[in-house]
């Protein structure tokens, strides 16, 4: 007896492709952080800016205000966790880039690699470096260049952390908006400045204007230096200091998934 032909369409039916893995996978994670890992180990000068440069902006800084110690001391915490942003921003976004525009990255999206493990991979890859980073700033100003601070140097260290991967999520963001490596620098003043000028880093947030202060309110660099002058002036961890770091940390993830997002398979 023949097939029927309703039976014949459905033996000869193809199967639908199989998609790459969604779930988070801590192989294939641990794999892409150690891959890029291995490829900054031969980049003498990305490794120099990452963790010389932070250093030694806060040596110049202390030393500027030589004559004016406590200077130093209002203004050094705030900036112990702006430089680490700044640099893991500079340094992811040009890094992501160099992936994308070499073809790497959709190389590796061809693979069975999902979207979540290439992101986590870089935010574990630079989180690492950002850990030494911000080990070797904290540790600098707070024990040789005499940063005084009511709190815990733990405290500084955690926000100095969350700090710097914020900037690597914004740099994981902003690559994908960018044909070039110079464009990548040219997010810096649209991504990086406002949030530098309205963190009250030059003024206290209260005393801008009032839509500035609101904008001020939406920047999370702006809750990353109340972190650091919740630890600048308090012996014990406070309320605010905890909003602080979890708004910081809340805004990292958020980057990090949107980041997810503008992955693509064709990177052309």
């Amino acid at each position: 007896m023949n097939a029927s032909p309703a039976t014949t369409a459905r033996t000869t039916t193809p199967a639908a492709p199989t998609t790459g893995p969604s779930a988070l996978s801590a192989f294939h994670t641990t794999a892409t952080a150690a891959r890029v890992l291995r490829q900054l180990r031969h980049d003498p000068r990305t490794i120099a800016l990452l963790v010389l440069i932070p250093c030694l902006m806060l040596i110049l800084l202390r030393y500027v205000f030589d004559a004016s110690p406590r200077t130093f001391d209002d203004i050094g915490a705030s900036l112990l966790g702006i430089f680490p942003l700044i640099t893991m921003f500079l340094v992811t976004s040009i890094a992501t880039l160099r992936e994308r525009t070499s073809g790497t990255l959709e190389r590796l999206l061809a693979l069975p690699l999902g979207k979540a493990d290439l992101i986590a991979g870089y935010a574990l890859a630079f989180g690492a470096l950002a850990i030494v980073q911000s080990a070797l700033a904290t540790g600098l100003a707070v024990w040789l260049l005499g940063l005084d601070v009511t709190g815990s140097p733990w405290l500084l260290l955690l926000v100095a952390l969350l700090d710097a991967l914020l900037g690597t999520a914004l740099g994981l963001f902003v690559s994908a908006f960018a044909a070039s490596e110079f464009q990548a620098v040219q997010f810096m003043p649209a991504v990086i400045f406002p949030q530098l000028l309205l963190c009250g880093l030059f003024t206290p947030r209260s005393d801008m204007h009032p839509v500035l202060e609101t904008v001020s309110d939406v920047l999370p660099m702006s809750y990353a230096v109340d972190g650091m002058n919740q630890v600048l002036r308090h012996t014990d961890m406070t309320a605010t200091f905890v909003r602080d770091v979890l708004i910081v940390a809340g805004c990292a993830l958020l980057v990090l998934g949107v980041g997810a997002a503008t992955l693509r398979r064709r990177t052309a």
